[in-house]
């Protein structure tokens, strides 16, 4: 039976930090090109179109284009392909799954008396901004580092800069690793790094040990051989989703000024396990030494939170529409909850392996947090050449520094603002209508958030679509193919090596709307 333990205290939001980490941030802060078919088949560039359930999440004003009451609905096919690249050893992974990613409805009031202000629209738009099902394997041959450098950087450094002392790593007679364990996360305002170090530690773990064993302060060295190649692999799961609930009005101004706002419910669930390999081809000696570590975390992180958006499009000729909107920040009340195991297996020329298990099933329960995701702004343009068809373009800015977790996240604040970066998203749309027929297409390129841009390198991202219009009722389908590079290490801290990722989104698009 697992234990569940609360770090609550204000003194512990330190802890709490150092379970989160900034890729856990930018992950909120991103979202997929999700939607409609129409939506996705033309790239997302909406902002001065409108009359779609997916260009009010763009522009709010969008709903007032709409000149009847509909409902519809998505369901998408996500595929995503990983390809990894760990010291020239490549291997690849893939996750395929279906979704409700969409649903709406939009209510049309047209002003029946003589008036300037022609129309209100309500609506009601619910979208998965963000699927987080993924599967990643990496695997190859690290000649120089092995995950020891996790354990020791935790262990030398954890005590606001100093080594965590020997007490606290150390069980005493009777106490178990669950006890341990537990008292750290409960009763140190570092708890996490003394965590981190007492399931390596000697007694338990056997990758670390006292350079100084009367020093009560000692530093830490590591039990694991350097003669060797390490071999290793890492494997990461993850489910989940991050939704959008929007309330939406709308109006129009003489049929050439459209206003909308848009109030933002948030929701998310994110289920992320990682299990990383090791082992050792060292020369065995007469000491037993460390020759295999497998490290497990499960990471839940749920909450909840809520933004706003405000839009206007003009419709400046028949033809010629522009659109601006902006999007506030969302602020997030998040929750994390940690797992950790450890198992280590030590060899000698002398006798048999010896395995250890450090499994302390104890529940990691932190306190609730805020994080502040960056606001947007998106400037668009839209020639629509009739009845025939028409183009669109949106541009779209986000500042990914201005990412902000409060309370005791200070250094992690500084690490976002120093490493993160202005970004600018451009997204281009077409459509050909042959009579009830719809011919789409897209293009949408996002900077990389990363001031480096390696990190996460740009995103690049094609799609295309058809749709037919029935009279009452249309059905719409959409392909969508995106790429994004990227490089991270396996842990933020201490052992920072990590795969070069190529990561292949290729998904298909189904949408039912109806007139009303």
């Amino acid at each position: 039976m697992k234990k569940y333990i609360f770090l609550l205290a204000l003194g512990f939001s330190v802890s709490v930090a150092q379970s989160q980490e900034l890729s856990d941030a930018l992950l909120y802060s991103q979202e997929n090109l999700n939607g409609t078919a129409r939506f996705r088949a033309m790239g997302g560039a909406f902002g001065a179109l409108g009359g779609d359930f997916s260009a009010i999440t763009v522009n709010p004003a969008g709903s007032a284009i709409f000149s009847n009451n509909q409902v519809g609905l998505t369901i998408t096919n996500f595929n995503t392909k990983n390809n990894s690249n760990y010291f020239e050893n490549k291997t690849s992974d893939k996750e395929n799954t279906f979704d409700l990613n969409q649903a709406g409805a939009v209510f049309v009031f047209n002003n029946r008396k003589e008036s300037n202000w022609k129309k209100i629209s309500l609506a009601v738009n619910y979208e998965n901004t963000n699927n987080f099902d993924n599967k990643l394997f990496s695997a190859g041959i690290n000649p120089t580092n092995s995950i020891d450098k996790y354990f020791l950087s935790y262990a030398n450094t954890g005590n606001n800069g100093a080594p965590i002392p020997q007490e606290f790593v150390t069980r005493k007679n009777g106490e178990s690793i669950s006890d341990l364990y537990s008292y750290l996360g409960n009763n140190l305002p570092y708890g996490f790094a003394a965590q981190q170090a007492m399931i390596a530690f000697y007694n338990q773990g056997f990758i670390i040990d006292v350079v100084d064993f009367n020093n009560p302060n000692s530093t830490y060295s590591s039990l694991v051989p350097t003669r060797g190649n390490y071999y290793q692999d890492n494997y990461t799961t993850s489910t989940g989703y991050n939704g959008k609930l929007s309330f939406n009005a709308a109006t129009s101004y003489k049929d050439k000024l459209f206003l909308g706002l848009n109030l933002n419910s948030h929701f998310t669930d994110l289920k992320k396990s990682t299990s990383f390999y090791e082992d050792n081809n060292a020369p065995l000696i007469s000491d037993y030494t460390i020759t295999s570590i497998q490290f497990d975390n499960n990471l839940h992180t749920y909450g909840n939170g809520f933004s706003f958006q405000m839009g206007a499009i003009a419709k400046l000729t028949n033809e010629v529409r522009v659109g601006l909107a902006y999007e506030s920040p969302t602020w997030y009340t998040l929750n994390d909850e940690l797992s950790q195991k450890l198992i280590t297996v030590s060899s000698a020329t002398t006798g048999n392996d010896l395995k250890e298990t450090v499994d302390p099933r104890v529940v990691n329960i932190y306190e609730s947090y805020k994080l502040q995701s960056p606001s947007k702004l998106t400037g668009s343009f839209a020639y629509v050449f009739g009845k025939s068809g028409l183009i669109s373009v949106d541009y779209a800015m986000k500042d990914y520094s201005n990412i902000k977790l409060k309370t005791g996240f200070d250094g992690l604040n500084k690490e976002i603002n120093n490493v993160l970066t202005n970004t600018g998203e451009l997204r281009i749309g077409a459509e050909y209508r042959i009579d009830a027929l719809s011919l789409r297409a897209g293009y949408r390129y996002e900077q990389s958030p990363f001031k480096n841009g390696n990190t996460i390198g740009d995103l690049t991202g094609y799609s295309t679509g058809l749709g037919y219009n029935f009279g009452s009722t249309k059905l719409d389908l959409a392909y969508s193919y995106a790429k994004r590079n990227s490089q991270q290490g396996f842990f933020a801290q201490g052992f920072t090596d990590g795969p070069k990722i190529d990561a292949i989104n290729n998904n298909i698009s189904v949408s039912l709307i109806f007139e009303l």
